[in-house]
């Protein structure tokens, strides 16, 4: 049954120069949300920057700029912004480059509006929870710190500014040093337990984790000592704990 009342206050940016745009914005109003539908990329930029949003459904195909571009504008300007990209390119190349720009998730077309939704949905249940929630204490791997409490990750005392899911996704391997974690219950902690959809996105945020973490340990004076994600095939991932820490 919809959460009317969480549902009113969500603000959805549609960023589409297609026909298909008029479709989202009247389906999404129908179903609850404050939808805004803009046909061009400097058009939706600049309402992203004059209203705050909760979620952008992003075309790549924009008459004026590359979607691509957009996102990476929106992901650098809002980090805790859900960006959904919206593509007739199928292939995997370009998905991967949305994904890898920022966005949190893709859908091509042809798609229905239930499937949006759905994906919307499991996706706005992830959110960050506001205060009044349980504290976590702070788990520390060598220089690595993970304040779950505050949602930040540093290394040697300098915070890395992670994405959303980049964020999480450490936070569930931190969680579990040393132990193997299968990308069935990463999707499901990270995503929802309920997802069905690709699980790419997992592997490409996973990837754009691991380059974070290895320019902020160049970057840090001295020689910051941080643990290795370990791919695991067939499986999934495990943070490798340090020699002087317990396995």
């Amino acid at each position: 049954m919809r959460n009317a009342s969480a549902q009113d206050r969500t603000r959805i940016l549609v960023i589409e120069d297609d026909a298909i745009g008029r479709h989202l914005d009247t389906g999404l109003r129908g179903n609850g949300y404050r939808s805004t539908w803009c046909r061009t990329g400097t058009g939706g930029l600049a309402e992203a920057r004059a209203t705050e949003q909760d979620a952008v459904l992003l075309d790549l195909g924009l008459p004026d700029t590359d979607g691509i571009d957009v996102a990476r504008t929106l992901r650098g300007e809002f980090p805790d912004l859900l960006i959904v990209i919206l593509t007739a390119r199928s292939q995997e190349i370009d998905i991967v480059a949305g994904l890898d720009a920022g966005a949190d998730d893709y859908l091509v077309k042809p798609f229905s509006l239930t499937v949006l939704l759905a994906r919307l949905r499991a996706h706005l249940r992830r959110r960050p929870q506001g205060p009044g929630h349980h504290t976590e204490a702070p788990i520390r791997l060598g220089d690595l710190t993970v304040d779950a409490s505050a949602r930040r990750c540093q290394v040697a005392g300098t915070e890395i500014a992670l994405r959303p899911k980049e964020y999480a996704l450490l936070a569930v391997l931190a969680r579990n040093a040393g132990a193997a974690v299968s990308r069935e219950t990463l999707m499901a902690q990270v995503w929802d337990e309920n997802w069905f959809g690709p699980t790419k996105t997992l592997d490409v945020t996973l990837a754009s984790l691991r380059r974070r973490l290895h320019q902020a340990v160049a970057d840090a004076p001295g020689t910051p000592v941080v643990p290795e994600i370990t791919t695991l095939r067939g499986h999934g991932y495990r943070l490798e704990p340090l020699p002087s820490e317990p396995r």
